[in-house]
This record gives structure tokens, sequence and C-alpha cells, in this order.
């Protein structure tokens, strides 16, 4: 009987336990970039930053690309949700984000995504960048090092021109540029010109920058990408602690056309220590 009842207080404990411990409950979607539960606005560096929060665990940030929002990173939300702290943010002059400066440029949102990180007291974490979104990424882990713990970049470029974009995008990339010039007195059309003229002169980093990348990181790209492959090569290969990863069949779009492969690709890495692969190692 004593057994019994010392059992039977025991399974009562656990299941107050179990009935405080908060439920995790899967993000909806349909609300990403409009969830008033779990976005907020942080005033930072003069500009209005929208983010929302999602699960627990280590730190994710996802930064998007050039003209896009949070809501880019739908088909990633729920699975990341499941295991780590999902932070999602609309870069200045994007989204919900706003922003009233005539200027742009790569290194002020890499500064921004500091801010928020500082904002949120996160001393680390680990970031996903799509697009200008991995070019975001890059400058963070160069400029702040300390908040990046591991880097994952798709899409990415360092310079602007024909030698990293696809030739036929280069060229439509300075057209759109220059007809958004002409209907600059339209203000509607400023932030579409600040965003637009940013890809046509940006970004300037050099291979020899890209050493000072310390952490570990895994550049990515399709093998059809509007960014050159050979390019992406490029960059993996002057960051000391890279992988690479070049997706068949695949163009820009990478998270989306390959959702679960990139998820599950992304986390393992997050989660393993990085292997150095040299001399003999080569052969595995």
């Amino acid at each position: 009987m004593k057994l019994n009842l010392l059992l039977l207080c025991g399974w009562l404990a656990c299941a107050h336990v179990y009935a405080q411990a908060p439920a995790r409950v899967k993000p909806d979607t349909a609300l990403l970039g409009r969830n008033a539960q779990a976005g907020h606005f942080a005033d930072l560096r003069g500009v209005k930053l929208y983010y929302e929060t999602y699960g627990a665990g280590k730190p994710v940030l996802f930064i998007h690309g050039n003209g896009g929002s949070m809501r880019d990173f739908r088909h990633q939300l729920i699975a990341f949700a499941k295991s780590y702290k999902v932070i999602l943010v609309d870069s200045r002059a994007q989204g919900r984000s706003t922003d009233t400066g005539d200027s742009l440029s790569y290194e002020m949102m890499a500064d921004d995504l500091h801010g928020l990180l500082e904002h949120l007291k996160i001393d680390s974490c680990n970031v996903i960048g799509w697009s200008d979104g991995g070019i975001n990424a890059i400058l963070l882990a160069l400029r702040h090092p300390e908040k990046v713990r591991k880097l994952a970049a798709t899409g990415a470029n360092l310079w602007p021109d024909s030698t990293a974009l696809n030739p036929w995008t280069y060229k439509k990339i300075l057209e759109w540029d220059a007809d958004l010039s002409a209907q600059i007195s339209d203000p509607l059309k400023r932030n579409q010109k600040k965003l637009m003229h940013l890809m046509a002169v940006q970004p300037n980093i050099s291979l020899e920058q890209l050493h000072k990348v310390h952490c570990p990181s895994l550049i990515i790209g399709g093998d059809h990408d509007v960014i050159l492959p050979e390019h992406t090569v490029q960059i993996a290969r002057a960051i000391p602690k890279s992988y690479l990863w070049i997706l068949p069949n695949s163009g820009h779009s990478t998270l989306v056309h390959y959702a679960k492969e990139f998820n599950r690709a992304t986390m393992e890495f997050f989660e393993r220590p990085f292997r150095e692969i040299k001399e003999a190692g080569m052969f595995e």
C-alpha cells in the first residue's frame, strides 16, 4: 500500500509539472509577417524594425533577400521552431520595417541586425541568409563576429558585376535601376529605387575580407542560380571554415524548392562540430 501511495504521489507530481509547462504551439505560417502575438517593433538606429519570434532553444536569425520580407521563410518556420528560438526580421525599407532615409547599404542593414540582437539580449546565434540576406549575414559575421555562432548563406554575392551574377540578371538589374531612376520624383517608387540601386552598385566585399570570417559557414547555391556557381565556390573557398553545397536543378530559391533538404542540412550543420577535411581525410 505504501509503495502504491508513493507511486501515485510521484505520478501526480509529474502530471502537475507537465500541466504547468508551456505547450509548444505550432506556428501559423499564414500569420507570418502580421502575427500580433509574435510580432514587435524595435526603434533602432533611426528605423523601426519589425520582427517576430517563435519557439525556444538556441536562437537562429533569418535574413531575407532584396524586396522581400520574413514571409520568405514560411517553408522554414515550422521545422526550425520545433527546436530553436526563431528570430525573423523585415530589413529596413522592406516588409513592415520603415526607413525614411535616402541612403541604403548592406553595412547599414548588418548593423541593424546587430542592434536587434543587442535589443533582444542575444550574445550569439546561428544565422541563415538568403540572397541579399546572405550578404547581410556575411557582413554581420565580419563586422560583429561575436554575434554569429555559425553562418548559412544561400545565393549571396560579393560584388555587382557579370563575374558574380548571371550576365542576363546583371543586365536586367541595371535596366531596372535606370528605369526607376527616371521615376525618382514618384514617392511610391522611393523604396524600390533604393533597393534596386543597392543591387546595382553593391556589395563591395573582397575575397581577402572573407579570410576574417572565423565562424563555421555553409555556403549554398543552385546550379542555375542568378549568382554564378563559380562565384559561390569562390566565397566558400575564401572562408577558412566552410562547407560548400551546390544544389542540382535549382535556381535562386534553394530553400523553397528544396525546403526539406535545406532545413535538414542547415540544422545538422548547426548541431554538428565543424570538421576540417585535409590531406588523407580528403579520401573519405
